[in-house]
């Protein structure tokens, strides 16, 4: 009897192109690769046409089949991903079982399951800081693999608009930024965009225009934010 692939087994973004260079670079064909991973991994399904439509981009491996791809090919799985855009996505790309994030975070497996399927973290501040640090993610892409880019956005929205210092405490509780460099800049993009919306007054105290050059900045304000902010 023919085995099948897993129905409804989400699929991690695969990078097509590596797959054959690395296949290629150890001088072996479609066929060596499938039978590497139905003689060690069991899964009696791969054939060299399914490797090659992988290679081609024509269909994707799901998670379990590319980590045996991996395993075939000698490298890891993060090298046949393509760039992670989600928390179950950064820990394939390292390998990691998620009962291993689970026992670094401090959760129990299936809270941390459900969190990585609805893609909305709430775990405590030093649960936060040992997924970021056991996922190596830097702030930005912790907080979009969260889930909370929106919110990110709003507060940052209304500490541009309103009082700036009020926004430190719950920023620098949803993301992994040191606190004093938050402060330093809500402060500065509070001040850009005060500026921007004073040059969009005549000097009758009416907006001038359509008040596009403040919308704009609203519009890209996490691209703003990023982009001050200072990694280590």
């Amino acid at each position: 009897m023919q085995h099948k692939a897993p129905a409804n087994q989400p699929t991690p973004p695969f990078n097509a192109p590596a797959a054959r260079r690395l296949r290629e670079a150890l001088g072996m064909a479609p066929g060596h690769v499938a039978y590497g991973m139905r003689a060690s991994y069991g899964l009696a399904y791969i054939t060299p046409e399914l490797v090659i439509a992988w290679e081609h981009g024509d269909t994707t491996p799901t998670a379990g089949e590319l980590t045996a791809l991996a395993g075939a090919l000698w490298c890891s799985p993060g090298e046949l991903i393509g760039a992670p855009r989600t928390l179950r996505e950064h820990r394939l790309a390292l390998g990691l079982a998620p009962e291993d994030i689970a026992r670094f975070v401090g959760l129990e497996i299936q809270s941390y399951l459900r969190m990585e399927e609805t893609g909305d973290w709430r775990g405590t501040e030093r649960q936060s800081s040992a997924l970021a640090e056991v996922l190596r993610l830097a702030p930005r892409a912790f907080a979009t693999v969260t889930g909370r880019d929106g919110q990110l956005a709003e507060l940052l929205r209304r500490a541009a608009t309103t009082r700036w210092q009020a926004y430190t405490k719950p920023l620098s509780r949803l993301i992994p930024v040191p606190r004093r460099e938050l402060e330093d800049v809500l402060h500065e993009m509070h001040l850009e965009y005060q500026a921007v919306m004073s040059a969009t007054l005549t000097w009758g105290g009416t907006a001038s225009g359509s008040g596009n050059a403040g919308r704009d900045f609203m519009e890209r304000i996490l691209d703003e934010f990023w982009s001050r902010i200072r990694f280590p």
